[in-house]
């Protein structure tokens, strides 16, 4: 019989992402794919430390230790590597005690394509110019930035998740409309004329989706228990302040979905917020935003829209 994946929350992620392979890329990039092989054969005994998108895979595999009769959760690795060099990657995953059992090493073809084949609503890697790529051809993707690898407290299980809104949960009008007239009035006069007109899914609203499940499942739990505490909150940080806050809050309505936190910052760092936030990933499609928060924060840049048009 077929494992049914159809209806789980897939997130497909590289061996790059999920570890600090840094190392090993520099020898496949100056030395080429014979001393990589070798160079991971010899230390397979050694396992990587953790990447950027190591704390978020973590807690969001946890879930399925919270709700472990549907085990609604799915993390599948995508990976360039050569099956031989995934021996160390599974390796590792081992280690770090993930329970992960399914991967694809391609041996350096495209991963992305394979995204639906197992239905997944994410794919985060490393490579900018792949994941730029996945983006133009419909596939919801993202490039992980380099993290400093930050503690990640196994007593913590709590996942926290920060999106921005505008060509990232929904699709680039509204930036359009900014980035064409560079005047913030008429861009705030344009939203408040269509706020009550949703704004069309971007990149990563299918992720939302599948994760607000889990809130709505997690909210009732803090009801029927007062002392519980929610394993997950999705936060958006965003540059809209009023009057443009009531087409997001009116699309996110559309849809059924709520968030735990909105920062309306208008103007002011979006670091500053995430420093007290401490999300365990934080998706945004402006390097501007990101390249701060990335010091601290696990960072992904989603090139998508007309922001990210060379």
């Amino acid at each position: 019989m077929a494992y049914s994946i159809e209806k789980k929350l897939v997130v497909a992620v590289s061996s790059t992402a999920l570890f600090d392979l840094a190392t090993e890329s520099a020898i496949w990039m100056d030395k080429g794919l014979s001393a990589f092989r070798d160079y991971q054969k010899k230390n397979r005994s050694t396992p990587p430390k953790r990447g950027a998108a190591f704390p978020f895979i973590r807690r969001l595999l946890h879930l399925n230790k919270v709700y472990d009769k549907e085990l609604p959760v799915e993390v599948v690795l995508l990976s360039r590597n050569h099956p031989d060099a995934g021996l160390r990657v599974m390796d590792a995953v081992k280690h770090y005690e993930l329970p992960i059992s399914r991967g694809f090493f391609l041996a350096g073809e495209l991963p992305y394509p394979y995204m639906k084949s197992i239905y997944a609503c994410l794919y985060l890697s490393t490579n900018a110019e792949e994941v730029k790529e996945a983006l133009t051809l419909g596939y919801p993707a993202g490039h992980v930035l380099p993290c400093g690898e930050r503690d990640d407290d196994k007593e913590d299980q709590q996942l926290r998740i920060a999106f921005d809104f505008d060509g990232v949960l929904v699709d680039d009008e509204a930036e359009k409309v900014y980035q064409t007239t560079k005047d913030l009035e008429l861009f705030h006069h344009y939203e408040v004329l269509h706020r009550e007109r949703p704004l069309k899914d971007g990149p990563l609203m299918p992720l939302l989706k599948r994760i607000s499940f889990f809130q709505k499942l997690e909210r009732k739990k803090t009801i029927d228990d007062p002392l519980y505490k929610q394993l997950l909150r999705i936060a958006i940080v965003t540059a809209r302040n009023a009057p443009s806050h009531e087409r997001l809050i009116n699309t996110l309505a559309s849809l059924e979905i709520d968030t735990d936190e909105l920062f309306l910052l208008g103007g002011i760092e979006k670091n500053n917020v995430l420093e007290v936030l401490k999300p365990h990933i934080f998706f945004d499609d402006q390097l501007g935003h990101l390249e701060p928060a990335a010091k601290t924060t696990p960072s992904v840049h989603i090139p998508f829209g007309a922001i990210n048009q060379s």
